[in-house]
């Protein structure tokens, strides 16, 4: 049988030294951007019931998930996404609280992805829930602590798209065609494949909803596509998305006027839980979304508890591995080593810990001869040796 015991899952990456630097940074820079809104931490469970995402809309296919049976038979999963689970929450634990609720997380989520693809199974979110409030402020503390956040973890050099759900749920409601063949209309939009996306549709038919949802992905650039998308949808419910959308786009300029922000309608995220107003977000030099989000009015009402909500999800792993590419990254450095003659051991132990709790980062040193020791502070760049014998003597 072959050994896989010095290799990791595939999708998934062992962090060393910088790596793992980088992605501190990231976690404290968002991290403090939803503390200052006045957000608190939330943490769920690795495992869940798979119930929890088997909820009538099915937003999450079984095959992506990684699943496991407990001692009692039952089926669980590991969290493939951490907006449901803090629904589950939120209908049970919090269903008193005050609203609205404010909540994050940064926690792993875990999806099996298809071979060959580059993904990662295993991916560090951060993120938010805005629970409890339907009203334009909500989209726009949204919208504007996602820039706040992209901003934070690009150095200015990202960019954030807006859409609407509805449009594409509207659109697609009036063709007579099954699940499976919606789904693959949603993917090839999101794709903006083109070619694809017409030959599905010319399978169903040529009338006004097929030429529309033809056009829905090359609607994408500054305010004026709204314009160009209420002549062409003759819908008043889209109307009222493009409306509403027009004032979110309008606002969020007002109050971030140098962000670099687009619509896109052809933005049709695969969680079926979105209800409105959607978002992504994208840094230089990273080639997917490394945010996402948006309104989901209906989902915790599944859990028992009608309440609206919104939020996104930011992918740490892509932003720190970006940041540790672009950025020279070095580990805490350590201020000083401790060298003890022999005998002088326990001695070398105290001054060591003396120094450290008043602030220093120091190191023992287990060698037995001082030259190897300088040897090794100089590969090390550790800038000073503490010798203990009878006396205390520092070295350069």
């Amino acid at each position: 049988m072959k050994s896989y015991d010095t290799i990791t899952p595939e999708g998934t990456k062992d962090l060393l030294f910088n790596e793992c630097i980088a992605r501190r940074n990231v976690e404290n820079s968002i991290h403090k951007v939803f503390k200052q809104h006045g957000y608190s931490e939330i943490i769920t469970p690795g495992l869940e019931f798979f119930d929890v995402f088997n909820l009538n809309s099915r937003h999450f296919p079984q095959e992506n998930m990684y699943k496991l049976v407990d001692n009692k038979g039952r089926l669980l999963v590991l969290r493939p996404d951490s907006t449901m689970p803090i629904a589950r929450v939120v209908a049970t634990r919090l269903k008193d609280a005050i609203l609205p609720l404010r909540l994050y997380y940064n926690q792993c989520v875990y999806n099996i992805s298809p071979q060959l693809r580059g993904r990662s199974d295993q991916i560090v979110q951060a993120g938010i829930e805005l629970i409890g409030s339907s009203s334009d402020m909500a989209d726009l503390e949204v919208i504007g602590m996602a820039i706040d956040v992209l901003n934070t973890c690009s150095d200015g050099n990202y960019s954030i798209e807006i859409g609407d759900s509805g449009i594409f749920k509207e659109l697609v409601a009036e063709l007579n065609i099954s699940d499976d063949m919606k789904e693959n209309i949603r993917y090839l939009i999101e794709q903006k494949n083109y070619p694809a996306l017409n030959d599905l549709l010319d399978t169903i038919g040529d009338n006004k909803i097929t030429k529309s949802l033809k056009k829905l992905p090359r609607l994408f650039g500054n305010v004026d596509v709204l314009d160009k998308a209420s002549n062409l949808f003759i819908n008043k419910q889209i109307d009222m998305y493009l409306t509403d959308l027009k004032s979110v786009y309008e606002n969020v300029k007002q109050l971030y006027p140098n962000a670099n922000i687009s619509i896109d309608l052809g933005m049709v995220n695969r969680a079926d839980y979105y209800t409105g107003i959607i978002i992504k977000g994208y840094v230089e030099g990273c080639g997917d979304e490394v945010l996402s989000g948006g309104r989901y009015d209906k989902l915790i009402a599944e859990f028992g508890y009608d309440v609206p909500a919104t939020g996104f999800a930011i992918n740490v792993d892509a932003v720190s591995q970006m940041v540790a590419k672009k950025k020279k990254i070095s580990n805490i450095p350590v201020d000083i080593i401790v060298f003890a003659e022999n005998g002088f051991e326990m001695k070398a132990m105290q001054v060591a810990q003396d120094m450290r709790n008043k602030g220093l980062n120091v190191e023992n040193s287990f060698i037995d001869d001082l030259e190897s020791v300088r040897e090794y502070a100089r590969e090390k760049k550790i800038p000073k040796i503490i010798i203990i014998n009878d006396d205390v003597t520092e070295v350069q």
